[in-house]
């Protein structure tokens, strides 16, 4: 997984609207990236409602917002236009942005094992170092880990 002190991996992928999002296109503004396994999933939701709801806030000081899952666009179209979030749900159904991020783990859930998502977060400053990685999300609550 991506550490504290390296730089924000550089990649292109779709957001809902089908259209490309650089991540060096965020070098100069602090970014938070958000990497949720599954759009419209009660954990999912809460989590990017949450962001929404305080995105003044997140942008007040300073920040940019994307989202990143495995959905196809229009899961991720749905999703967005659903709770009109005011940020980028980038569709990386190659999973080649959770890889670079190292979030594409193997994971449990009620005895079986899978690959998937953990739900993590990163947050980079103005010259794309990683200067957090928050891997216990409180969905409820992740702006407030974010702003702390």
């Amino acid at each position: 997984m991506l550490k504290v002190g390296e730089n924000i991996p550089v990649f292109i992928g779709k957001n809902q609207d089908d259209k490309l999002i650089n991540s060096k296109d965020y070098l100069g503004k602090k970014l938070v990236i958000f990497f949720y396994p599954k759009a419209n999933t009660p954990g999912c939701t809460a989590e990017a409602c949450n962001l929404s709801e305080n995105y003044h806030a997140l942008k007040s000081a300073g920040y940019e917002i994307l989202g990143i899952s495995a959905d196809p666009i229009k899961n991720q179209k749905k999703f967005q236009e659903k709770f009109s979030f005011p940020f980028d749900l980038i569709a990386d159904e190659t999973k080649e942005i959770c890889e670079l991020f190292g979030v594409w783990q193997l994971k449990k859930f009620m005895g079986k094992e899978f690959m998937g998502i953990v739900r993590t977060s990163f947050i980079f400053d103005e010259n794309g170092i990683c200067v957090e990685v928050i891997e216990k999300v409180e969905t409820k609550n992740h702006s407030a880990q974010i702003l702390k």
